[in-house]
């Protein structure tokens, strides 16, 4: 991999979808009385400036030019997907000068994946990473729960709905490639690895993201004005502070102990993993204020306009990890208490007003559960900080993570596929 100074992409004209009015709210009194609350209480301003706001806003047209143009030529040209995902499994195990005669499209896309930016601390994104480590299950769980607060707005919830995935009967097969992604991403080593396969993984979903955007973006039920681009910028920025600002601080209702100088690694080392997916946006947050800062920006322009598509979406991720016909004994004991701990889960991180418009499953007595487990965590955060005990704890939590993950999948292997057709 080579070097690179860190680049910034021309401005775009600017631009907001009618949809994600943050124009609009930044004005709405209740907004206003408290931004300036906020500010006059702790001299914190709770909204970004001007300037970074209509960078964000523009952003929502943006996508990823350089995969795209893969896809568009490779993927969907006279090689077909089939050779395409041979020519891309060879250049991430052997690199791009094992693939003779490489389009030009796919030499392009892999300089840019193999370029280091400048700004990139090799340590940050290994401490980072060691952290998603030592959360074990709970990253997937807490991931999981989170996001079903934001499959209220269209944008997010249309594509996915057009795609499928984490719809209906296929919500539990789509989350664990998910989960196969975390787990990948955050091995030792592995963003920064040449030929590893959490970069493999990387580069698939973000193929798989450029397809789907490309799709979604030509069908009859996407509307750019009122959304956007599909999957855009500033929608896969947000993704990335979901992994990082949300769990460090929501966490610790459970009795998970991230600091702020953690969470600043994990800032860091979410940074690079969105390079390696393509997220190129014209302004990124680096401290914890200024990723508040970017959560709150799309928590007041929110639409609530996801109808039926958010209602499927939110009602079918808990009811994934119902037990199935069947399952028996232990298999089937242990798919009723992901259900019961993922539903209480889903229950803790949702807003309780957005909760009560959609049929959820009931949590109690199941909400018990982490409370009982909440000093035990307690201790085993304050424990791990032992000398010797960290390096055993977070062996323990990866192969906790694994034997869930294969549990669950039951002999099947992520895809991440890039080609699969849309469901209506």
């Amino acid at each position: 991999m080579t070097e690179a100074p860190d680049t910034k992409t021309a401005p775009a004209r600017d631009r907001c979808p009618s949809r994600f009015p943050y124009w609009q709210a930044v004005e709405r009194p209740g907004v206003v009385r408290v931004r300036n609350l906020i500010r006059a209480i702790t001299g914190f301003d709770m909204l970004h400036d001007d300037a970074t706001a209509r960078a964000l806003c523009n952003d929502l047209f943006s996508g990823d030019p350089t995969a795209e143009r893969f896809v568009s030529e490779v993927y969907h040209g006279d090689l077909g997907p089939k050779k395409a995902r041979e020519l891309l499994d060879t250049a991430l195990t052997d690199g791009i000068d094992a693939v003779p005669d490489a389009p030009e499209a796919m030499k392009a896309l892999f300089d840019e994946f193999e370029t280091v930016p400048g700004w990139v601390r090799p340590e940050l994104v290994e401490e980072g990473a060691k952290i998603w480590r030592r959360w074990g299950t709970m990253l997937f769980s807490f991931a999981g729960a989170e996001t079903l607060e934001i499959y209220t707005e269209s944008a997010v919830a249309t594509p996915l709905s057009l795609a499928g995935g984490y719809a209906g009967d296929n919500a539990l097969r789509r989350y664990l490639e998910t989960c196969r992604f975390w787990c990948d991403v955050s091995e030792p080593g592995a963003l920064l690895t040449p030929g590893s396969v959490g970069r493999a993984t990387a580069l698939k979903v973000r193929v798989m993201h450029v397809s789907v955007r490309e799709r979604v973006a030509k069908h009859a039920e996407w509307d750019e004005e009122k959304w956007g681009l599909p999957i855009s910028q500033t929608y896969m920025l947000l993704t990335l502070i979901a992994g990082s600002l949300t769990p460090g601080l929501a966490l610790w209702t459970l009795g998970y102990q991230t600091t702020p100088r953690e969470i600043l690694a994990l800032i860091h080392f979410q940074k690079y993993m969105g390079y390696l997916l393509g997220v190129r946006i014209d302004w990124y947050p680096e401290t914890i204020g200024d990723s508040i800062r970017t959560l709150l920006t799309t928590v007041v322009s929110r639409s609530y306009d996801s109808g039926e598509h958010g209602k499927e979406l939110i009602e079918s991720y808990p009811n994934a990890f119902a037990p199935r016909d069947g399952q028996r004994g232990f298999e089937r004991l242990r798919a009723a208490y992901n259900f019961r701990i993922n539903s209480v889960y889903s229950a803790i991180f949702m807003g309780p007003g957005t909760r009560r418009k959609y049929s959820m499953p009931k949590v109690i007595p199941w909400l018990v559960i982490p409370i009982v487990r909440f000093p035990l965590i307690t201790a085993m955060e304050l424990m791990r900080r032992l000398p010797g005990i960290a390096g055993v704890h977070e062996k323990i939590m990866v192969a906790h993570r694994e034997n869930w993950y294969r549990a669950q999948m039951s002999g099947r292997e992520a895809q991440f596929d890039a080609c699969g057709a849309l469901r209506r």
